[in-house]
């Protein structure tokens, strides 16, 4: 994306530049900024939240029935007004996707390897193939139709899968450690066979054109915008997060060097931290809930990317 000449001209360059569909980009909404404020909203001041990013309201009505169809959220009727919560289901899905989305900057790695073996015969077909595509979610790498592999995989996300689909009796879940008397070459070549690791360097590299020159733009100004740094906020997170939750997330030691990704989690989380308040006194003043306006966020959204400000310590300093 070329660098725009006003602030005004990073919206709707972005919206273009990401097309975000509406259905996905409220998921992102609720996940990066609802939840961590109670995780409800009435539908009415919804609506004219997602205006901001020329979503209509049949469009924001249509998108939040599918939702509530897909266990992402439940209705609550009060009156003529209807609220909008996350399920315990969604909550979980969000949980899991926020331990990988928001995380530190450095990641350890014991060089030892999650192996998940589904037998046979012993699930049916498609059950199978679910699971394959849901650890695959989950960044996953298939050594063969019956083994996936994953360095450093989220524990609780996959014992929770496995529970789900019926299956936690019928696979074999093990931890190996790499052998360091074998070649290095050896261990890249799989990692290449089991991830399509070009597509994703393609991908981030997309993602830091978009963005950068958003970084540029925002930290010349003296002061920001409330309604821009939300929405390029939004724009930002579910752009990051959809190339994001194809990344396996594998340890530095086995990714090119000066791997994109880690030069995107960097530029993300530096924007965050420069937008973050602003967009947050933005939704605030924006979303309703049952009780009045939304109550503050909850503490571990100041633990995202390895610690934001807390505004809170700061007025208790004041």
């Amino acid at each position: 994306m070329a660098r725009p000449r006003r602030t005004e001209d990073l919206v709707p360059q972005l919206l273009q530049a990401v097309g975000p569909r509406a259905k996905s980009l409220i998921i992102t909404v609720y996940g990066d900024a609802i939840l961590p404020h109670g995780g409800t909203a009435w539908l009415g001041s919804l609506i004219d939240l997602m205006a901001h990013f020329d979503l209509s309201e049949r469009i924001v009505r249509t998108s939040v029935f599918r939702l509530c169809k897909d266990d992402w959220l439940a209705n609550t009727q009060i009156g003529r007004r209807s609220f909008y919560r996350v399920t315990e289901s969604g909550r979980e899905r969000f949980t899991a996707a926020e331990r990988r989305i928001y995380a530190p900057l450095a990641r350890g790695w014991d060089r030892g390897w999650h192996m998940l073996l589904i037998g046979q015969s012993a699930i049916p077909a498609e059950t199978r193939e679910k699971l394959r595509r849901e650890l695959g979610w989950l960044g996953f790498g298939a050594v063969s139709p019956t083994v996936l592999t994953h360095p450093s995989c989220d524990e609780v996300a996959v014992h929770r899968l496995l529970g789900e689909l019926g299956v936690a009796d019928k696979v074999v879940l093990m931890k190996a450690t790499h052998d360091r008397s074998g070649g290095a070459a050896a261990l890249r070549d799989l990692v290449r066979s089991c991830w399509d690791i070009d597509q994703l360097e393609s991908d981030y590299a997309g993602f830091l054109a978009r963005f950068r020159p958003v970084w540029q733009a925002l930290d010349e100004q003296e002061t920001l915008d409330p309604r821009l740094c939300f929405v390029l906020r939004t724009l930002m997170i579910h752009d990051f997060r959809r190339i994001l939750l194809r990344d396996p997330m594998l340890p530095p030691e086995l990714l090119p060097p000066d791997w994109n990704g880690q030069a995107s989690r960097m530029l993300t989380r530096n924007l965050y931290r420069l937008i973050r308040r602003p967009s947050e006194s933005f939704l605030m003043s924006e979303l309703k809930t049952a009780d009045g306006p939304l109550p503050e966020a909850l503490q571990y959204f100041y633990a995202r990317f390895g610690g934001l400000d807390d505004d809170r310590a700061d007025r208790a300093a004041d």
